[in-house]
């Protein structure tokens, strides 16, 4: 019964040829892709559950953000930032050249298209990628869409779904608790006590916000973290880190950019931030953990206006009791718990990507997959990597797209409910 069932949903959907690759994704990572097709002559359709691009930067970031990394590391292939832009662009100004990008390379994604599942029929050779309508599409059954087509490029990226930690007693805290996502600024936080838990860079700068605008914070440091100076001598960290891997050995590297954020910053480890034992660069490479850019929560840490506190044990009406036996009472809690890769959830019959969401071939040669599978945005390099993937997979599929004859070869078995082609 399960099977008939499946067959009659099968064929109620609308079916759509893509004469090119599925993109699933119009982050940064699908507008590159897309971008560097458009370049070798193929077209392409990008698949978005969201009804805007790049909605993680629109919709689920603070207001005060800034990128961390200086803007010729973020931008994107083929379209350098303005000139006029600082080095550090606003959250605004990075939608803006986003917005941008996609107009000049004629990229119009299809909003509101929810990916429920994607597979690979060997019996015909094509992906089938099914969608519903999300949004204000959702739950109209008219908006199910299987798309079919010969390549399928992955560019959901590394941060499509919010962690949010069980954590011992929250259910019963009483107060406000939020996701990083939902935050924006501090001000409904004046006057307020307030538990960050995380300590990555949004962690960071959430606390830092929130002592901006008259707030009490206290951010959980459970494990060590490396800490870092956003500039050395009006030179970017990152950049001079870049500059040296050409010349020197990775630890050597490390050595030098942890010499000079003591110099800097001084011992950090005394205001309860210990450093991790491997550096850096190498912890970035090999974990995906990416260092703290300091952007002056540290003067913060140092004056006491944010404080560092271990581990939790539990949650009580208003309080929260600490792994050291310090209980605190706290009037909200903010999650700056991270983000995780969703594809596990809707790419099927697929060994390529790990339980955890990325490619298991590393870096750099975790782009591309097999029967036409690619990955584009997993690098765990930020924009540089993700614009690295595509240019590299979008060379890959114009080879063959030149090498193939046009009118594809394919049964009439797998098409024949086609009412579209795009």
């Amino acid at each position: 019964m399960a099977s008939m069932t499946d067959r009659l949903d099968f064929f109620s959907r609308r079916c759509a040829w893509v004469n090119g690759p599925i993109i699933v994704g119009a982050g940064p990572s699908g507008l590159a892709v897309a971008a560097c097709l458009k370049e070798h002559g193929v077209p392409s359709v990008i698949l978005e559950r969201a009804d805007c691009i790049a909605s993680l930067w629109q919709k689920r970031t603070y207001d005060r953000l800034k990128l961390h990394l200086p803007k010729q590391f973020c931008q994107l292939p083929k379209f350098p930032f303005p000139e006029d832009y600082p080095e550090y662009p606003t959250k605004k100004q990075f939608v803006d050249y986003l917005e941008s990008y996609a107009k000049h390379f004629e990229i119009s994604p299809r909003f509101n298209q929810s990916v429920q599942s994607a597979r690979y029929d060997e019996t015909c050779g094509l992906w089938r990628v099914r969608t519903v309508g999300a949004g204000a599409e959702a739950g109209n059954r008219s908006h199910e869409v299987e798309y079919i087509g010969r390549w399928l490029v992955v560019a959901t990226g590394e941060n499509a779904e919010k962690v949010v930690p069980e954590l011992e007693g929250l259910g019963g805290f009483g107060g406000d608790v939020i996701h990083a996502c939902d935050y924006k600024s501090g001000e409904a936080y004046r006057g307020k006590r307030v538990l960050v838990i995380g300590c990555g860079n949004s962690g960071m700068e959430l606390c830092l916000d929130l002592c901006d605008h008259d707030a009490f914070p206290a951010i959980v440091v459970r494990d060590s973290v490396h800490v870092l100076p956003r500039e050395v001598l009006g030179k970017s960290t990152f950049e001079l880190a870049v500059l040296l891997m050409k010349w020197l050995p990775l630890w050597l590297v490390d050595k030098i950019l942890l010499l000079l954020a003591w110099l800097v910053l001084g011992n950090v480890e005394k205001y309860g931030l210990r450093r991790p034992s491997t550096g850096p660069v190498e912890l970035k490479n090999k974990q995906g953990r990416t260092p703290v850019l300091d952007l002056g929560a540290l003067a913060k840490i140092r004056s006491g206006d944010i404080k560092v506190v271990p581990g939790i044990k539990r949650f009580s009406p208003g309080r929260v009791e600490l792994v050291d036996g310090q209980a605190l009472d706290i009037d909200s809690v903010i999650l700056a718990t991270g983000y995780r890769s969703n594809v596990p959830q809707w790419l099927q019959g697929c060994d390529f990507f790990s339980k955890d969401g990325f490619p298991k071939t590393p870096f750099p040669n975790g782009w591309k997959g097999q029967s036409g599978l690619y990955a584009v945005g997993f690098t765990r390099r930020g924009l540089a990597g993700a614009s690295s993937d595509a240019a590299r997979t979008a060379k890959d599929i114009g080879k063959m797209w030149k090498e193939e004859t046009k009118p594809a070869k394919r049964p009439v078995a797998c098409h024949r409910r086609c009412i579209s082609q795009i």
